[in-house]
């Protein structure tokens, strides 16, 4: 007798892009390692160093449209803070990456790690290409470096974003840190 197996989670399950547990669906969820009163800090400290890293790549724009050192300057002090503060939050997510085994056991666990080192490498590149001459580095260089960074960061946050809404890890719950 053969039996269908039915996801009862309203979501596809298409691995590796998107893994679906109805196990997770299911449960309360996984309590981040790195939270105050019960909130967890990773998806907070990441909205800076993604605005950083974003304006950079307006402001390489800006620059590479009117030639004006304003923009070159901006670039290089949004990429300092988005590399700084790239580095709080990675900081912070590894912490819940290395103490929770459900994040380790997902695609979208290991696929976000890559993608933010890839991001924090190639984010201290384009730091250090531009420290004593913030100008002559943006064009062509600096600009790609900085659209990389725009599109992986993109890519990061929806992995981020499974992490968090499809597999539970980092909300309040009292779900098991290994699986449901």
């Amino acid at each position: 007798m053969e039996t269908t197996e039915t996801n009862s989670t309203p979501f596809p399950n298409i691995p590796p892009i998107i893994e679906s547990d109805d196990r997770e669906y299911h449960d309360t969820g996984v309590p981040s390692t790195v939270a105050i009163a019960g909130h967890p800090l990773h998806p907070l400290s990441v909205i800076f160093p993604i605005a950083f890293l974003a304006a950079a790549l307006g402001s390489d724009f800006g620059y590479w449209l009117t030639r004006d050192f304003f923009w070159a300057r901006a670039s290089l002090w949004l990429i300092g803070l988005g590399l700084a503060g790239g580095a709080i939050a990675a900081i912070i997510g590894m912490s819940d990456f290395l103490k929770i085994e459900r994040v380790r056991k997902r695609a979208a666990g290991w696929t976000h790690l890559i993608l933010n080192i890839a991001i924090l490498v190639l984010t201290a590149v384009n730091f250090i290409l531009r420290l004593g001459d913030p100008e002559s580095r943006i064009i062509p260089l600096g600009l790609l470096i900085s659209l990389v960074v725009g599109t992986l960061t993109s890519a990061s946050g929806w992995f981020g974003a499974e992490l968090s809404y499809r597999h539970k890890i980092g909300v309040v719950g009292a779900g098991s840190k290994r699986y449901p």
